[in-house]
């Protein structure tokens, strides 16, 4: 009678964590493997697709790709030009978790880390490039010491970068429940030195934002592991 009890106990749990966090969460669940020593190391969800965008930089916007910051570590997020106020994401928390700690090491460990965040009009449409400007000027408000070499603000087709599938399930849905009424505005993408998906979590909750940092940096170990066993 008690294990059932416990049982029945175990699957409200989850599935009040599958309406809450939705989709997403059938890729957050698989998310990490044990590996030897009890070294736990992301899973790899494969290359996400080539595309090609803008980030603005000094008032200007140039070409880019995903390929140009191979070799970098990148955190993948959506703006809108209504933050911090009314935002897909709790960018105080990403201020505070993440990009402040990249800032701070960016001369050791986490040199080539970089947030891109991808400018949107709330509803998930790219927003105007002439509009850019508004969301830069909130970051260098916003955000203490913003250094925009470190947190890039970009413009593209964000639908085809978030059009990623796994286990049948996408990272782009739609319903009300989510901002603007499209889930992958509200998620943040861990991408590896080989533009893979390591790891996807929302980014509108304080936990969920600490969980990105945790898993940030167990992909930093994976790569310092990676490099010592090189060494030998």
């Amino acid at each position: 009678m008690t294990n059932n009890r416990s049982l029945a106990g175990r699957l409200k749990v989850i599935v009040a964590f599958l309406l809450v966090f939705g989709p997403a969460s059938l890729l957050v669940f698989i998310g990490t493997r044990g590996c030897e020593h009890k070294f736990k190391e992301l899973n790899d969800f494969g290359a996400i697709k080539s595309t090609e965008f803008k980030i603005y930089s000094d008032g200007k916007l140039f070409p880019k790709s995903f390929s140009d910051f191979k070799g970098d570590v990148l955190l993948v997020t959506t703006l809108q030009k209504t933050c911090p106020g009314d935002c897909a994401i709790s960018m105080w928390h990403v201020d505070q978790m993440l990009y402040q700690l990249i800032r701070q090491n960016k001369r050791k460990k986490l040199k080539q880390v970089r947030i891109i965040s991808f400018a949107t009009d709330g509803k998930g449409n790219k927003l105007p490039e002439e509009e850019l400007k508004t969301i830069h000027e909130s970051l260098r408000d916003n955000v203490e010491d913003y250094d925009p070499s470190l947190w890039i603000l970009a413009s593209g087709d964000v639908r085809k970068i978030y059009d990623f599938e796994h286990n049948g399930q996408n990272l782009v849905q739609k319903g009300k429940q989510y901002y603007g009424g499209e889930s992958f505005q509200e998620l943040i993408l861990l991408l590896d030195k080989k533009e893979h998906l390591r790891m996807v979590l929302p980014g509108n909750q304080e936990g969920l934002i600490r969980r990105m940092k945790e898993d940030l940096a167990l992909l930093q170990k994976q790569y310092d592991k990676q490099r010592k066993t090189k060494g030998k």
